[in-house]
């Protein structure tokens, strides 16, 4: 062989080498490029992602507040219930005591005059009722 012929494939080696160098370089730009892609768009998902869920959060926290007023409010609707209730029951007992009341001054004296009977036959005589009377439109 001679010395152009080594010289000729010693160099051929070189650029074989220098291409192959090259292409591996390509390939490692390519990846780091793709690789730096990939990232941007985690970062992008990940940044949405957490907007999602902040505002998911938000929401859960507007639920749990609207539920305790939810709770509160039921919870003093029962108490004004009870309220209603207590008084419904002093009224009957009130109402029971003038019953009776009224039924021991008919018993101590069955012939004197009842409030409550003259008050009934003076409404039937003038046809007037005892909402005209309270809002003074009768007699």
């Amino acid at each position: 062989m001679s010395a152009l012929a080594i010289v000729l494939i010693v160099l051929a080696a070189i650029a074989l080498i220098a291409l192959i160098a090259l292409a591996r370089a390509r390939r490692r730009d390519a990846r780091r490029r793709q690789a730096g892609e990939l990232r941007r768009e985690a970062s992008r998902r990940s940044a949405h992602a957490g907007s999602i869920r902040a505002s998911a959060e938000e929401r859960a926290a507007r639920a749990d507040r609207a539920e305790a007023e939810a709770r509160e409010h039921a919870a003093k609707a029962r108490r004004e219930r009870a309220a209603a209730e207590r008084s419904a029951e002093r009224a009957d007992d009130a109402m029971a005591g003038v019953r009776e009341t009224h039924d021991r001054a008919r018993e101590v004296d069955p012939d004197a005059a009842d409030p409550e009977s003259e008050a009934r036959a003076l409404e039937e005589d003038q046809h007037v009722g005892p909402a005209d009377r309270v809002s003074g439109r009768g007699a």
